[in-house]
């Protein structure tokens, strides 16, 4: 059965964040979908102007984490400050950690975490500017280019992304990560 990935993802995401793992994932055979908070189109960001447009496939209101096998969640700064404050967007997030299905965050990305209230007692990396946000949300935070804690995948920043896409395609492949965190 083709593995089902959720990109969820509102205007202001970081274009290469999104792009890159959507096309990793493809090449490996996922069928990928950008679920964002509306229909139409959201705009991406790149090196600090507007970029392209990409097409949503579904809107919040129209799937559940059952629909899927895993979750990637891309950065940029105004994206997770928007999904961090929608409530339809936190509890989709939080059903894929209850549900213990492979879960990817990069570098700002995060911060939707800690809204979510997932972060707690998780290894997990980001953008440096929210280390203190994740250490006072519980989570053990480490300088690494990618670091994964049963299924759950983080990386620091764009750069990361080869080693980031690496390990989400090996998570999604891996599927559930029965072992109950802490």
């Amino acid at each position: 059965m083709k593995k089902r990935v959720a990109i969820l993802a509102t205007n202001g995401f970081e274009e290469s964040e999104l792009k890159s793992p959507k096309d990793a994932m493809e090449a490996e055979g996922f069928e990928v979908e950008i679920v964002s908070e509306a229909s139409g189109a959201i705009r991406a960001w790149d090196n600090g102007n507007w970029s392209n447009e990409y097409k949503v496939d579904k809107t919040l209101s129209e799937v559940t984490s059952s629909d899927y096998n895993a979750l990637v969640l891309p950065g940029g700064v105004i994206n997770p400050d928007k999904l961090r404050r929608n409530d339809e967007a936190l509890t989709f997030v939080r059903d894929f950690f209850k549900e213990k299905k492979p879960v990817a965050a990069i570098c700002h990305a995060p911060q939707i975490l800690i809204s979510a209230d997932v972060v707690k007692g998780r290894r997990l990396t980001s953008f440096a500017s929210i280390k203190d946000d994740l250490i006072n949300a519980g989570a053990e935070w480490t300088d690494e280019e990618v670091v994964v804690d049963e299924g759950f995948v983080t990386s620091r920043n764009p750069k990361d992304l080869p080693a980031f896409n690496a390990k989400v395609v090996e998570e999604v492949k891996e599927g559930k990560h029965e072992l109950q965190h802490a």
